[in-house]
């Protein structure tokens, strides 16, 4: 199935949509056809669960090279790194190392890096990580939270008094009614809440709040954040719409044209497929998720 999908032309359209080619050099490409269209980008090497050292040195690698070409090129661009794909499931020491280097590299350039997150047992190391990195590394780290989880509201009033940038989303990954909101009207509820508090939080101390990526393809979302703007008249620029490559590029556009910032998240690599299929597999509304916006403008 996989040689099929890689092959077939449905394969390619697919991959070519949602993700910006195989190499390196692909997705500099694809990133600078979006900078030209005033758009932010993050830039994610497709590949996670390594087993080996080896294979963490490997994805790490990468993302030196992203950085690097990144301050050459003197791209409006950053990187995001799971975990997973530094050697977390095996060696966490190993994963923390490894990406201590990638930070300090990324402020050697002035430039960061979001720490993706992943499934809920990953959540508190992830936040931790950050927690640490960020301490060293000021303004260089960031990392992600997901307005499904119960914890999420917490979450967040403990990185913002830290400073740590939060690009929030919803939630992609399968999780048990121990841990996450079950009804979709109490995600969206919470996703609300916690996207006002990211652009109104002022910190008592500096008098400064922290520039947030609100993370979502829901238009009414959208339109309440703009609403909650105009009214309340925050900065366009305190924070930005983030949205994933090849999904809802006409709302991408229009709110760039607006004056927001947008950053679109955009993967690449030949794990385009294990990619696919496993965020298929984690929820099945990722499946309508995807089909709905692949004809989409």
């Amino acid at each position: 199935m996989r040689s099929f999908s890689e092959r077939s032309s449905i394969g390619r359209k697919l991959s070519g949509r949602f993700v910006a080619g195989m190499s390196v050099d692909d997705v500099l490409a694809v990133c600078e056809r979006v900078n030209r269209e005033g758009i932010a980008a993050t830039l994610d090497s497709l590949g996670e669960s390594v087993t080996t050292e080896a294979e963490a040195h490997k994805s790490a690698d990468i993302y030196h090279q992203l950085l690097d070409a990144i301050a050459a090129r003197k791209l409006n661009a950053n990187v995001s790194v799971k975990l997973s794909q530094v050697g977390m499931d095996f060696d966490p020491a190993l994963a923390e190392r490894i990406m201590g280097e990638m930070v300090e590299h990324a402020a050697q350039k002035k430039s960061f890096v979001r720490i993706d997150m992943e499934g809920s047992p990953y959540t508190e190391a992830t936040i931790a990580m950050t927690e640490r990195l960020h301490a060293k590394f000021p303004a260089s780290v960031g990392t992600v939270l997901q307005a499904y989880l119960y914890r999420a509201a917490t979450d967040t009033e403990r990185l913002l008094g830290q400073g740590i940038r939060i690009r929030l989303c919803k939630g992609a990954y399968k999780e048990g009614f121990d841990v996450a909101f079950p009804a979709k009207a109490d995600v969206d509820a919470n996703y609300v809440n916690l996207m006002k508090r990211m652009v109104t939080y002022t910190n008592p101390a500096t008098g400064k709040g922290v520039f947030c990526g609100i993370a979502t393809h829901d238009e009414a979302i959208v339109e309440q954040m703009r609403a909650f703007v105009n009214d309340n008249k925050i900065d366009k620029h305190a924070f930005e719409f983030q949205m994933l490559y090849g999904v809802r590029r006409d709302l991408q556009r229009r709110l760039t044209a607006e004056g927001y910032g947008v950053r679109v998240y955009i993967p690449f690599g030949p794990e385009w497929y294990p990619y696919f299929m496993r965020r298929l597999a984690e929820r099945p509304a990722n499946v309508f998720f995807l089909a709905k916006n692949f004809f989409k403008n």
